[in-house]
């Protein structure tokens, strides 16, 4: 059977090693990239919408990034225990009238003995921000290891 390394039961420097993993995909902004780390049947909660299976994953992600556009994302690791990990997280983007956000966020990950995530439960805020006040200024794609992350930023 395939797995997905680093995976359960995880220790802080595997989950750091996860978290990283999953920042990375989400910056790619590839929908079938990033479908590939959840289970078949995976369950997921984000904000209002909860799809299910990677069918339903890869469509919202689909459009999340047609309205979220430029997106940059952190992901700092807040705790692990065994085959779960909390983390938190900001990403920045903005829409198509110019409107730049940041949105903060906290998720609950599930995975399965294999390391493929099960359980994704999302919550998160979007505050209108200045394109002044942007912190996050890497070229898209992947967040370079140089750049600050969330706690050097204050954020």
């Amino acid at each position: 059977m395939e797995t997905r390394p680093p995976v359960p039961p995880f220790t802080e420097d595997s989950a750091r090693q996860k978290v990283r993993m999953a920042e990375d995909a989400w910056n790619s902004r590839d929908p079938d990239r990033v479908v590939l780390v959840y289970t078949p049947n995976t369950r997921w909660r984000n904000r209002a919408e909860f799809p299910v299976g990677r069918d339903e994953v890869h469509q919202f992600l689909t459009r999340k990034w047609a309205k979220e556009l430029d997106y940059r994302l952190i992901k700092e690791l807040w705790a692990c225990a065994g085959n779960r990990i909390a983390v938190r997280f900001a990403y920045e983007w903005h829409d198509d009238s110019g409107q730049w956000f940041r949105s903060y966020g906290n998720e609950n990950w599930e995975f399965n003995e294999q390391g493929f995530m099960k359980r994704r439960y999302a919550s998160i805020n979007d505050l209108p921000i200045k394109a002044t006040d942007r912190k996050f200024f890497w070229p898209l794609g992947r967040r370079p290891d140089e750049h600050p992350g969330l706690s050097d930023l204050d954020l």
